[in-house]
Protein backbone atom coordinates (compact mmCIF):
# COMPACT_ATOMS: atom_id res chain seq x y z
CA UNK A 1 0.00 0.00 0.00
CA UNK A 2 1.43 3.33 -1.01
CA UNK A 3 2.03 5.89 1.14
CA UNK A 4 3.05 5.88 5.39
CA UNK A 5 1.31 3.51 7.15
CA UNK A 6 -1.30 3.41 8.97
CA UNK A 7 -2.24 2.35 12.05
CA UNK A 8 -5.37 2.06 14.84
CA UNK A 9 -4.24 3.22 18.20
CA UNK A 10 -7.69 3.34 19.64
CA UNK A 11 -10.96 1.03 19.94
CA UNK A 12 -14.22 1.58 21.18
CA UNK A 13 -16.94 -0.76 21.42
CA UNK A 14 -20.38 -0.73 22.70
CA UNK A 15 -22.63 -4.30 22.39
CA UNK A 16 -24.68 -6.70 23.75
CA UNK A 17 -21.55 -7.41 26.00
CA UNK A 18 -21.76 -3.85 27.21
CA UNK A 19 -18.90 -1.32 27.18
CA UNK A 20 -15.45 -1.42 25.98
CA UNK A 21 -12.81 -3.91 24.97
CA UNK A 22 -12.85 -6.06 28.06
CA UNK A 23 -16.79 -7.36 27.98
CA UNK A 24 -15.96 -7.85 24.02
CA UNK A 25 -13.57 -10.60 24.82
CA UNK A 26 -14.84 -11.70 28.17
CA UNK A 27 -17.93 -12.65 25.72
CA UNK A 28 -15.44 -14.48 22.63
CA UNK A 29 -13.81 -16.31 25.11
CA UNK A 30 -16.45 -17.80 26.41
CA UNK A 31 -17.91 -18.59 22.71
CA UNK A 32 -21.67 -18.39 23.74
CA UNK A 33 -24.07 -16.34 21.82
CA UNK A 34 -24.58 -13.08 23.80
CA UNK A 35 -28.76 -13.45 23.07
CA UNK A 36 -31.66 -11.44 24.37
CA UNK A 37 -35.55 -12.09 23.92
CA UNK A 38 -36.77 -10.11 21.86
CA UNK A 39 -39.91 -7.92 22.50
CA UNK A 40 -42.84 -9.18 20.03
CA UNK A 41 -45.60 -8.07 21.96
CA UNK A 42 -46.29 -5.43 18.77
CA UNK A 43 -47.44 -8.64 16.71
CA UNK A 44 -45.20 -8.47 13.74
CA UNK A 45 -43.38 -11.98 14.13
CA UNK A 46 -44.66 -15.32 13.16
CA UNK A 47 -45.90 -17.75 15.88
CA UNK A 48 -42.71 -19.79 15.03
CA UNK A 49 -39.94 -16.90 14.14
CA UNK A 50 -37.12 -16.15 15.63
CA UNK A 51 -36.81 -15.10 18.82
CA UNK A 52 -33.39 -13.94 20.08
CA UNK A 53 -31.28 -10.60 19.19
CA UNK A 54 -27.50 -9.73 20.53
CA UNK A 55 -29.01 -6.80 22.07
CA UNK A 56 -27.31 -4.22 24.04
CA UNK A 57 -28.42 -4.17 27.84
CA UNK A 58 -29.40 -0.90 29.14
CA UNK A 59 -26.20 0.97 29.77
CA UNK A 60 -25.09 4.01 31.49
CA UNK A 61 -23.25 5.95 28.92
CA UNK A 62 -23.06 9.30 30.98
CA UNK A 63 -19.30 8.75 31.37
CA UNK A 64 -19.20 8.83 27.21
CA UNK A 65 -22.32 10.77 26.34
CA UNK A 66 -24.12 13.15 29.22
CA UNK A 67 -27.65 13.04 29.23
CA UNK A 68 -28.80 16.42 27.97
CA UNK A 69 -26.94 15.29 24.70
CA UNK A 70 -28.52 11.96 24.59
CA UNK A 71 -31.85 13.28 24.23
CA UNK A 72 -30.94 14.37 21.19
CA UNK A 73 -30.22 11.77 18.94
CA UNK A 74 -30.96 8.11 17.70
CA UNK A 75 -30.23 5.00 19.05
CA UNK A 76 -27.27 4.50 16.40
CA UNK A 77 -26.00 7.88 17.01
CA UNK A 78 -25.66 7.50 20.33
CA UNK A 79 -23.90 4.38 20.51
CA UNK A 80 -21.08 6.02 17.57
CA UNK A 81 -20.98 9.45 19.29
CA UNK A 82 -20.13 6.77 22.82
CA UNK A 83 -17.78 4.49 21.08
CA UNK A 84 -15.67 7.41 19.60
CA UNK A 85 -14.99 9.28 22.44
CA UNK A 86 -13.93 5.73 23.72
CA UNK A 87 -11.92 5.19 21.11
CA UNK A 88 -9.91 8.71 21.19
CA UNK A 89 -9.92 8.09 25.15
CA UNK A 90 -8.34 4.59 24.47
CA UNK A 91 -5.60 5.99 21.84
CA UNK A 92 -4.75 8.92 24.25
CA UNK A 93 -5.94 11.70 21.54
CA UNK A 94 -8.33 14.18 23.93
CA UNK A 95 -7.47 16.99 22.28
CA UNK A 96 -7.82 17.58 18.42
CA UNK A 97 -7.80 20.92 18.21
CA UNK A 98 -5.15 21.75 15.44
CA UNK A 99 -5.73 18.22 13.39
CA UNK A 100 -7.74 17.37 10.20
CA UNK A 101 -10.13 14.48 11.62
CA UNK A 102 -11.86 12.54 9.20
CA UNK A 103 -15.37 10.36 9.61
CA UNK A 104 -16.40 7.36 8.02
CA UNK A 105 -19.09 4.94 9.67
CA UNK A 106 -20.97 2.38 7.97
CA UNK A 107 -24.62 1.22 8.77
CA UNK A 108 -26.39 -1.45 7.39
CA UNK A 109 -30.28 -0.22 8.45
CA UNK A 110 -29.34 2.89 9.52
CA UNK A 111 -31.71 4.69 12.36
CA UNK A 112 -34.69 2.56 12.38
CA UNK A 113 -36.69 3.08 15.50
CA UNK A 114 -36.62 6.72 14.66
CA UNK A 115 -37.58 6.73 11.05
CA UNK A 116 -40.53 3.73 11.79
CA UNK A 117 -41.83 6.71 14.38
CA UNK A 118 -41.78 9.17 11.18
CA UNK A 119 -43.88 7.00 8.85
CA UNK A 120 -46.29 6.66 11.68
CA UNK A 121 -46.90 9.71 12.65
CA UNK A 122 -46.97 10.63 8.96
CA UNK A 123 -49.71 7.99 7.98
CA UNK A 124 -51.93 8.34 11.34
CA UNK A 125 -51.78 11.91 11.53
CA UNK A 126 -50.75 13.01 8.37
CA UNK A 127 -47.81 14.83 6.78
CA UNK A 128 -48.34 18.03 8.65
CA UNK A 129 -47.33 16.15 11.93
CA UNK A 130 -43.80 14.63 10.86
CA UNK A 131 -41.37 16.12 13.46
CA UNK A 132 -38.53 17.18 11.95
CA UNK A 133 -36.62 16.45 15.13
CA UNK A 134 -37.01 12.21 14.06
CA UNK A 135 -36.19 13.35 10.33
CA UNK A 136 -32.84 14.89 10.62
CA UNK A 137 -31.45 11.24 12.44
CA UNK A 138 -33.53 9.47 9.62
CA UNK A 139 -30.92 9.42 7.07
CA UNK A 140 -28.10 6.68 6.84
CA UNK A 141 -25.35 9.54 7.65
CA UNK A 142 -27.09 11.11 10.77
CA UNK A 143 -24.35 9.04 13.38
CA UNK A 144 -21.83 10.11 11.21
CA UNK A 145 -22.75 13.57 11.13
CA UNK A 146 -23.53 13.42 14.96
CA UNK A 147 -19.85 12.17 15.47
CA UNK A 148 -18.95 15.22 13.72
CA UNK A 149 -20.34 17.98 15.60
CA UNK A 150 -19.61 15.44 18.89
CA UNK A 151 -15.96 15.87 17.69
CA UNK A 152 -15.63 18.67 16.24
CA UNK A 153 -14.27 17.47 13.14
CA UNK A 154 -14.00 19.16 10.12
CA UNK A 155 -12.73 16.53 7.57
CA UNK A 156 -14.18 14.01 4.81
CA UNK A 157 -17.47 12.86 6.70
CA UNK A 158 -18.35 9.41 4.68
CA UNK A 159 -21.04 7.21 5.06
CA UNK A 160 -20.68 3.73 3.61
CA UNK A 161 -24.51 1.41 3.44
CA UNK A 162 -22.96 -1.96 2.25
CA UNK A 163 -24.43 -4.29 4.63
CA UNK A 164 -21.86 -7.02 5.95
CA UNK A 165 -18.93 -5.73 4.29
CA UNK A 166 -19.72 -1.79 5.84
CA UNK A 167 -17.25 -1.98 8.72
CA UNK A 168 -14.60 -3.44 7.08
CA UNK A 169 -14.94 -0.95 4.27
CA UNK A 170 -15.30 1.81 6.64
CA UNK A 171 -11.74 0.98 7.92
CA UNK A 172 -10.12 0.46 4.60
CA UNK A 173 -11.65 4.28 3.82
CA UNK A 174 -10.92 5.48 6.52
CA UNK A 175 -7.10 4.26 6.10
CA UNK A 176 -6.93 5.64 2.99
CA UNK A 177 -8.13 9.96 4.03
CA UNK A 178 -4.84 9.26 6.45
CA UNK A 179 -2.25 7.54 4.31
CA UNK A 180 -3.14 9.80 1.22
CA UNK A 181 -2.69 13.12 3.87
CA UNK A 182 -6.19 13.91 3.66
CA UNK A 183 -6.58 13.64 7.35
CA UNK A 184 -4.26 13.49 10.51
CA UNK A 185 -7.08 11.33 12.21
CA UNK A 186 -9.72 8.89 11.09
CA UNK A 187 -12.49 7.93 13.28
CA UNK A 188 -14.29 4.76 11.47
CA UNK A 189 -16.23 2.23 12.69
CA UNK A 190 -19.92 1.41 12.15
CA UNK A 191 -23.23 1.65 14.12
CA UNK A 192 -26.73 -0.24 14.06
CA UNK A 193 -29.83 -0.86 16.01
CA UNK A 194 -32.04 -3.43 16.10
CA UNK A 195 -35.97 -3.02 15.90
CA UNK A 196 -39.01 -5.42 16.21
CA UNK A 197 -39.89 -4.81 13.53
CA UNK A 198 -36.72 -5.10 11.53
CA UNK A 199 -36.08 -8.61 13.30
CA UNK A 200 -39.19 -9.72 12.59
CA UNK A 201 -38.17 -8.95 8.73
CA UNK A 202 -35.31 -10.47 8.56
CA UNK A 203 -36.83 -13.22 9.91
CA UNK A 204 -39.41 -13.57 7.31
CA UNK A 205 -36.56 -13.42 4.75
CA UNK A 206 -35.40 -16.54 6.85
CA UNK A 207 -32.20 -14.54 7.34
CA UNK A 208 -31.71 -15.21 11.35
CA UNK A 209 -31.40 -18.38 13.68
CA UNK A 210 -34.07 -20.15 14.44
CA UNK A 211 -34.89 -23.15 16.82
CA UNK A 212 -34.84 -26.20 14.12
CA UNK A 213 -34.74 -30.20 14.32
CA UNK A 214 -34.53 -30.45 17.81
CA UNK A 215 -31.54 -27.90 18.02
CA UNK A 216 -32.20 -24.52 20.38
CA UNK A 217 -31.75 -21.14 18.15
CA UNK A 218 -28.08 -20.33 17.55
CA UNK A 219 -25.75 -18.75 15.02
CA UNK A 220 -23.71 -22.01 13.41
CA UNK A 221 -20.73 -20.15 11.38
CA UNK A 222 -19.91 -23.66 8.82
CA UNK A 223 -21.74 -25.93 10.61
CA UNK A 224 -24.06 -28.07 8.39
CA UNK A 225 -27.17 -27.00 10.65
CA UNK A 226 -26.60 -23.41 10.23
CA UNK A 227 -30.03 -21.73 9.39
CA UNK A 228 -29.26 -17.97 9.81
CA UNK A 229 -27.63 -15.07 11.86
CA UNK A 230 -27.82 -13.72 15.20
CA UNK A 231 -28.94 -10.29 14.28
CA UNK A 232 -26.73 -8.10 16.91
CA UNK A 233 -26.43 -3.68 17.39
CA UNK A 234 -24.03 -1.76 19.06
CA UNK A 235 -21.02 0.37 17.70
CA UNK A 236 -17.46 -0.47 16.71
CA UNK A 237 -14.80 2.75 16.35
CA UNK A 238 -11.76 2.89 15.71
CA UNK A 239 -9.39 5.65 15.50
CA UNK A 240 -6.61 5.54 12.65
CA UNK A 241 -2.97 7.53 12.87
CA UNK A 242 -0.09 7.76 10.68
CA UNK A 243 2.56 5.14 12.25
CA UNK A 244 5.09 7.84 12.17
CA UNK A 245 2.44 10.26 14.23
CA UNK A 246 1.91 7.62 17.06
CA UNK A 247 5.22 7.23 17.43
CA UNK A 248 6.27 10.98 17.81
CA UNK A 249 3.42 11.30 20.43
CA UNK A 250 4.92 7.82 22.01
CA UNK A 251 1.45 5.79 21.36
CA UNK A 252 2.00 2.37 21.02
CA UNK A 253 0.12 0.90 17.92
CA UNK A 254 -2.81 -1.68 18.48
CA UNK A 255 -2.39 -2.87 14.60
CA UNK A 256 -1.11 -1.61 11.52
CA UNK A 257 -3.52 -1.14 8.46
CA UNK A 258 -1.25 -3.94 6.16
CA UNK A 259 -3.56 -4.57 3.03
CA UNK A 260 -7.26 -4.21 2.17
CA UNK A 261 -9.59 -5.15 -0.70
CA UNK A 262 -13.10 -4.64 -1.60
CA UNK A 263 -15.13 -6.64 -4.50
CA UNK A 264 -18.20 -7.62 -6.31
CA UNK A 265 -19.65 -10.38 -7.16
CA UNK A 266 -21.73 -10.30 -9.48
CA UNK A 267 -23.58 -13.59 -9.30
CA UNK A 268 -25.01 -12.32 -6.10
CA UNK A 269 -28.94 -11.46 -5.96
CA UNK A 270 -30.67 -8.32 -4.09
CA UNK A 271 -30.85 -10.24 -1.23
CA UNK A 272 -28.52 -13.04 -1.22
CA UNK A 273 -25.00 -14.56 -1.46
CA UNK A 274 -23.65 -15.34 -5.26
CA UNK A 275 -21.59 -18.04 -6.15
CA UNK A 276 -18.77 -16.11 -7.45
CA UNK A 277 -15.72 -17.56 -5.27
CA UNK A 278 -12.97 -17.70 -7.95
CA UNK A 279 -13.23 -13.85 -8.67
CA UNK A 280 -13.34 -13.27 -5.11
CA UNK A 281 -10.36 -14.68 -4.13
CA UNK A 282 -8.35 -13.34 -7.27
CA UNK A 283 -9.01 -9.78 -6.31
CA UNK A 284 -8.17 -10.56 -2.83
CA UNK A 285 -5.42 -12.42 -4.17
CA UNK A 286 -4.15 -9.05 -5.97
CA UNK A 287 -4.66 -6.54 -2.97
CA UNK A 288 -1.79 -8.86 -0.99
CA UNK A 289 -0.14 -8.97 -3.99
CA UNK A 290 -0.52 -4.79 -4.03
CA UNK A 291 1.03 -4.16 -0.55
CA UNK A 292 3.68 -7.66 -0.84
CA UNK A 293 2.03 -9.98 0.99
CA UNK A 294 1.91 -13.81 0.40
CA UNK A 295 -0.94 -16.00 1.95
CA UNK A 296 1.93 -17.79 3.55
CA UNK A 297 2.35 -15.04 5.92
CA UNK A 298 -1.01 -15.04 7.14
CA UNK A 299 -1.74 -16.80 10.49
CA UNK A 300 -5.42 -16.19 11.50
CA UNK A 301 -8.33 -15.50 9.63
CA UNK A 302 -11.13 -13.34 11.32
CA UNK A 303 -13.49 -14.47 9.59
CA UNK A 304 -17.11 -12.79 8.43
CA UNK A 305 -18.96 -16.18 8.71
CA UNK A 306 -22.37 -16.03 10.27
CA UNK A 307 -24.56 -18.51 10.45
CA UNK A 308 -26.20 -17.68 6.82
CA UNK A 309 -26.33 -20.84 4.52
CA UNK A 310 -25.28 -19.28 1.26
CA UNK A 311 -22.91 -16.60 3.06
CA UNK A 312 -20.79 -19.21 4.72
CA UNK A 313 -20.60 -21.16 2.15
CA UNK A 314 -18.97 -18.72 -0.43
CA UNK A 315 -16.74 -17.59 2.48
CA UNK A 316 -15.41 -21.12 2.93
CA UNK A 317 -15.13 -21.44 -0.97
CA UNK A 318 -13.07 -18.42 -1.28
CA UNK A 319 -10.53 -19.21 1.34
CA UNK A 320 -10.04 -22.55 -0.32
CA UNK A 321 -9.71 -20.68 -3.52
CA UNK A 322 -7.41 -18.52 -2.02
CA UNK A 323 -4.87 -20.87 -0.04
CA UNK A 324 -4.89 -23.49 -2.57
CA UNK A 325 -3.37 -26.53 -1.81
CA UNK A 326 -2.15 -25.06 1.47
CA UNK A 327 -3.39 -25.48 4.99
CA UNK A 328 -5.53 -22.53 5.80
CA UNK A 329 -4.85 -21.37 9.72
CA UNK A 330 -7.22 -20.87 12.31
CA UNK A 331 -10.36 -19.61 11.66
CA UNK A 332 -12.33 -17.56 14.31
CA UNK A 333 -15.90 -16.25 13.92
CA UNK A 334 -17.03 -13.41 16.05
CA UNK A 335 -20.29 -13.28 14.36
CA UNK A 336 -21.41 -15.98 16.49
CA UNK A 337 -20.76 -14.44 19.73
CA UNK A 338 -21.79 -10.55 19.03
CA UNK A 339 -23.73 -11.33 16.40
CA UNK A 340 -24.36 -9.52 12.65
CA UNK A 341 -23.99 -5.97 12.12
CA UNK A 342 -23.04 -3.08 14.75
CA UNK A 343 -19.07 -3.87 14.37
CA UNK A 344 -18.99 -6.30 16.44
CA UNK A 345 -16.33 -8.23 13.67
CA UNK A 346 -14.29 -5.32 13.26
CA UNK A 347 -13.32 -4.68 17.11
CA UNK A 348 -12.98 -8.23 17.09
CA UNK A 349 -10.47 -8.30 14.31
CA UNK A 350 -8.71 -5.61 16.76
CA UNK A 351 -8.40 -7.74 19.81
CA UNK A 352 -7.41 -10.44 17.61
CA UNK A 353 -4.10 -8.75 16.12
CA UNK A 354 -3.31 -8.29 19.54
CA UNK A 355 -3.31 -12.05 20.20
CA UNK A 356 -6.31 -12.00 22.31
CA UNK A 357 -7.58 -14.98 22.63
CA UNK A 358 -10.91 -16.93 21.67
CA UNK A 359 -12.84 -19.80 22.95
CA UNK A 360 -14.50 -22.47 21.46
CA UNK A 361 -17.76 -22.13 19.68
CA UNK A 362 -20.49 -23.72 22.19
CA UNK A 363 -23.30 -23.88 19.20
CA UNK A 364 -20.97 -25.16 16.65
CA UNK A 365 -21.79 -29.10 16.20
CA UNK A 366 -21.00 -30.61 12.74
CA UNK A 367 -18.49 -29.84 10.07
CA UNK A 368 -20.43 -29.35 6.82
CA UNK A 369 -18.46 -30.73 4.54
CA UNK A 370 -19.69 -28.48 1.84
CA UNK A 371 -17.78 -25.76 3.35
CA UNK A 372 -15.16 -28.01 5.20
CA UNK A 373 -14.00 -25.63 7.62
CA UNK A 374 -14.17 -25.73 11.60
CA UNK A 375 -14.00 -22.66 13.71
CA UNK A 376 -11.23 -22.32 15.87
CA UNK A 377 -11.61 -25.11 18.88
CA UNK A 378 -10.39 -22.73 21.76
CA UNK A 379 -6.94 -24.33 22.33
CA UNK A 380 -4.20 -21.68 23.21
CA UNK A 381 -2.70 -20.01 20.02
CA UNK A 382 0.42 -17.90 19.78
CA UNK A 383 0.00 -14.28 19.23
CA UNK A 384 -0.75 -13.78 15.04
CA UNK A 385 2.11 -11.79 12.97
CA UNK A 386 -1.11 -11.03 10.50
CA UNK A 387 -4.66 -11.36 10.54
CA UNK A 388 -6.77 -11.47 7.60
CA UNK A 389 -10.02 -10.10 8.29
CA UNK A 390 -13.35 -10.72 5.81
CA UNK A 391 -16.41 -9.85 5.25
CA UNK A 392 -18.78 -10.80 2.83
CA UNK A 393 -22.07 -9.00 1.93
CA UNK A 394 -25.54 -10.21 1.15
CA UNK A 395 -26.11 -8.28 -2.57
CA UNK A 396 -22.57 -8.87 -3.52
CA UNK A 397 -20.49 -6.59 -1.68
CA UNK A 398 -16.35 -7.74 -0.42
CA UNK A 399 -13.87 -6.54 1.69
CA UNK A 400 -11.02 -7.83 3.26
CA UNK A 401 -8.36 -6.17 5.72
CA UNK A 402 -4.98 -7.55 7.11
CA UNK A 403 -4.40 -5.89 10.55
CA UNK A 404 -0.48 -6.87 11.43
CA UNK A 405 1.05 -6.52 14.88
CA UNK A 406 3.73 -3.26 14.81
Amino acid sequence: MSGPAAVVTGLGVIGAHGIGRASLQDALLAGRPLVSEVNRSAGYHRADSSRFAALVPKLDLAGWLPPAEARRLSTPSRYAVAAARMALADSGLLDLAGRRVAIVLATAFGALLFTEKLVRQILEEGPESAQPFYFSECVANAAAGRVAIALGARGANVTITEREAGPLLALARGAQEVREGRADVAIAGAADEITELLHALLDRFRGTARAEGGRGEAPRPFDAARNGVLAGEGASVVVIEREGDAADRGRPPLARVAASGAAFDATASVSDWGVGHASLARVLRAALTRAGLDVSSIDRVVSGASGARGGDRLEAATLAALWGDARIPPIVTPKAVAGEYGGGLLASAVLAAEGAPFGRLVAFETRDPECGLVPHDGSPLPAPRRVLVTSLAAGGAAAWAVLERP
